[in-house]
């Protein structure tokens, strides 16, 4: 004796089956890449486990000043190496320079930032800088 299985009862099966497996699920997109391994505990210098604003406002200044090869105070996309596409470079440079000043790369930084803050508490965990607008993020800032 055969037994026919409808394709629909076995993927609501399968769904069923992997919605009690931690970490499983068919729905769920890829998984996050993580984070350089030492990312968050070099950004963490208060070391409670979180990165907040300030934490990720002095990272992105020495990043700034490191990126800053001729020295004039601001970075052209040259300069940024791939940190941002033609469209986010454009929305950082709101006077439409060609270039970011300081004040306009820590705009960024901070939207960034603002973004990947998907709890909104003001710190950045793991999981945050795992995420998408994370690891956005993080290229400004490594």
């Amino acid at each position: 004796m055969k037994f026919a299985v409808a394709p629909s009862l076995l993927a609501g099966c399968v769904i069923c089956f992997c919605a009690v497996l931690p970490g499983a699920s068919p729905l769920s997109a890829a998984p996050a890449r993580n984070p350089p391994p030492a990312a968050l505990q070099q950004l963490d210098t208060d070391h409670d486990g979180t990165v907040d604003l300030n934490e990720v406002k002095a990272a992105a200044a020495a990043v700034f000043e490191r990126l800053d090869r001729d020295h004039d105070g601001t970075l052209d996309r040259r300069e940024l190496r791939g940190r941002m596409d033609a469209a986010q470079f454009a929305a950082a440079d709101p006077d439409h320079e060609g270039t970011l000043s300081r004040d306009e790369y820590m705009a960024a930084v901070e939207m960034r930032f603002n973004a990947a803050d998907t709890d909104h508490d003001g710190t950045l965990d793991a999981k945050e800088l795992r995420s998408l607008a994370g690891r956005n993020l993080l290229r400004l800032i490594r």
